[in-house]
Parts: structure tokens; C-alpha cells; sequence
């Protein structure tokens, strides 16, 4: 009796391809989830900032952002801190870069004696460049 080994081993032949449909589905469903999640990760604290004339800055020094919202709360990034542990947390900041820069985003209903305020604050702490940031102005052309 003979058995036919050949026939056998042909029968479970292995696929060697791959199949890169799922890995794209998934591609494109990580796209469009990063897609919306990015406007809401730069967000940071509402403020309806002054509209003014003006050109931005342009430079490549590092830049701290301080708000100031209309309640006159301070915030650094998104947390809150009180006015006297501002520039403890800046000169630690400083202590990483010597090069940096403060900018202040005050929403228009600040109190303007709240603004100011942090900006002698900042300057008696010895942090020179102090800016405000504001919102271009847009120019209707009739």
C-alpha cells in the first residue's frame, strides 16, 4: 500500500501576505480623532481678548503665557495661581532659561488695576521683557 505524502502537505499551505486593511482602518480612525481633539488641547482659558491694530511679534525666545480673566483670577497654562506665587513659579521657570518672556493675556473685562498690577509685579521681580497679547483687528475695506 502506497500513501501519498504529497497531497498531504499541500493541503495546509500557509498565506504569507499581509493584510493592511484593518492597520488603515484604524490609521484613519486615529486621524480623524487627533483631527478634533487638537483644536481643544491649544484651548487653554477663555478670554476675549482686546482687539487692536498691530503686527505680531516675531521671535524665538521662550514665552510664558499669564492670564487674567474677567474676574481677575491669575492662570498659568490652565492652573490657577494666587498673585504671590507667580513670580516663585517664573524665577523657577527663569532659572531653566534666562531668556525668557512674559506675556499677559488680559481679557476686556479685566480690571485694568489687576493688569498693571502684575505687570510691576513681573518688573520689580526683574523679568524686563513683559508684553500684552491682543487680538489683530480686522480691517473692512468697502
Amino acid at each position: 500500500m502506497k500513501i501519498n505524502t504529497r497531497r498531504r502537505s499541500t493541503r495546509y499551505q500557509l498565506n504569507s501576505e499581509i493584510n493592511i486593511t484593518n492597520l488603515m482602518d484604524i490609521m484613519m480612525v486615529l486621524l480623524v480623532v487627533f483631527m478634533v481633539a487638537a483644536p481643544l488641547m491649544t484651548s487653554g482659558i477663555a478670554l476675549d481678548l482686546p482687539k487692536v491694530g498691530g503686527k505680531a511679534l516675531e521671535g524665538e525666545d521662550t514665552s510664558i503665557n499669564i492670564s487674567v480673566d474677567k474676574d481677575g483670577y491669575y492662570y498659568i497654562g490652565q492652573t490657577e495661581v494666587s498673585a504671590d506665587k507667580i513670580v516663585g513659579k517664573l524665577n523657577a521657570i527663569k532659572k531653566q532659561n534666562n531668556e525668557v518672556t512674559v506675556t499677559i493675556s488680559g481679557d476686556t473685562g479685566a480690571e485694568y488695576g489687576r493688569v498693571i498690577g502684575l505687570m510691576a509685579i513681573l518688573k520689580e521681580a526683574g523679568f524686563d521683557k513683559v508684553g500684552l497679547k491682543t487680538e489683530p483687528k480686522l480691517n473692512r475695506k468697502k
